[in-house]
This record gives structure tokens, C-alpha cells and sequence, in this order.
């Protein structure tokens, strides 16, 4: 479903994607399935988008981000790609920024380019992240630092890898958190 108020350039979007209006996408794009990509959006060419993906109102992906399965963009969630910005910048260095598979941003949050957000893990509201999240960690603040950990299904563990509403232990195992 595209709206008709969209503007999609892009050939490469996936079955059961959703665009809604005054959304723009720009023609080298690659969107996959069942994305929901909301209103008030735009995506710039060199821009991939996994399957399963959430971006909310007010979002750019700009050049140089990927977005992996399963990945959710809270609204007015700021990216950058180019830490020397400038008008007319001849000089421009564009660099990647990768969101990984399950990983989550609440609104209003902050990601300086050339990063790495970790599977599944979380950037909290209003935060300013600059410099990677690996898989599983829990980030906020401003600048962000990790207050946690945080598990497939988003249950928040502390430092401890302990459960904050239930005590129960969890443990890392080949990259993967497990109950102890």
C-alpha cells in the first residue's frame, strides 16, 4: 500500500510494505516486506531496509544507513552521515551507520554516523548515541552510555544481566542472552 499523497521513486520495495503520505523515497532505495514506513518520511538512495521494519513520523535515512529485519525507528529519531558537515562540502566523506537486526530507537534520539547498533539492542528516548551499542545493550542519555542490557523479547536486565521487574539471571552465551 502506497499512499497517493507519497512520493515513491524506488521500484524496490518489497510485497505488503506500507508508505504513508507526504512520505518521499528516492529512486536507488531498497525496501524490503512488510515494512511500515510512516508519514512524513524520507529515504535517500543509497539507503537499504530489511524486512520487517518500523519507521515512524518524521524520519530520514539518509545515504549510507542500513536498516536490518526487524528494526524500530521511533518518531523524529535524528541520523547523520557526515561528521564534518558543510555547505557545498566538496570534501564530503560519507559514512556508514548500521542498525542490526531487532535493535530498537526511541523518539526523538540521536545517531552520529559511522556507528553500529548491536541485534536487538536499545537506544532510549532523547539520547545522543556516539559510538557503537553492541548486540544486546541498553543506551541513554546524553551522551548515551550503556545502563543495561536488554533481551530478544525486550525484557531490561541491569549491568548484572539481572532481570529489573522479575530478578531473574540471564547469561551470555555465543553472543545470545539465556537465562541462567
Amino acid at each position: 500500500m502506497i499512499h497517493k499523497l507519497a512520493d515513491v521513486q524506488s521500484e524496490n520495495i518489497g510485497d505488503n510494505t506500507r508508505v504513508w503520505q507526504y512520505s518521499i523515497i528516492l529512486k536507488g532505495a531498497k525496501i524490503g516486506e512488510s515494512c511500515n514506513i510512516n508519514c512524513h518520511t524520507f529515504i535517500e538512495n543509497e539507503v537499504v531496509i530489511g524486512n520487517n521494519v518500523t519507521i515512524k513520523p518524521g524520519v530520514y535515512i539518509w545515504d549510507g544507513i542500513t536498516l536490518e529485519d526487524n528494526v524500530m525507528i521511533g518518531p523524529n529519531v535524528t541520523f547523520t552521515n557526515d561528521k564534518l558537515p558543510r555547505s557545498q562540502n566538496v570534501n564530503f566523506n560519507l559514512l556508514r551507520t548500521v542498525v542490526k537486526k531487532g535493535a530498537s530507537i526511541g523518539a526523538g534520539a540521536l545517531v552520529l554516523c559511522g556507528l553500529e547498533i548491536g541485534e536487538y539492542a536499545m537506544v532510549g528516548a532523547g539520547s545522543v548515541l556516539t559510538k557503537d551499542a553492541p548486540p544486546h545493550t541498553l543506551w541513554y542519555g546524553n551522551p548515551a552510555v550503556q545502563k543495561g542490557f536488554v533481551t530478544k523479547s525486550g525484557e531490561i536486565l541491569d549491568m548484572d544481566l539481572k532481570s529489573k521487574s522479575t530478578g531473574v539471571e540471564y547469561e551470555f552465551f555465543d553472543n545470545e542472552l539465556r537465562l541462567k
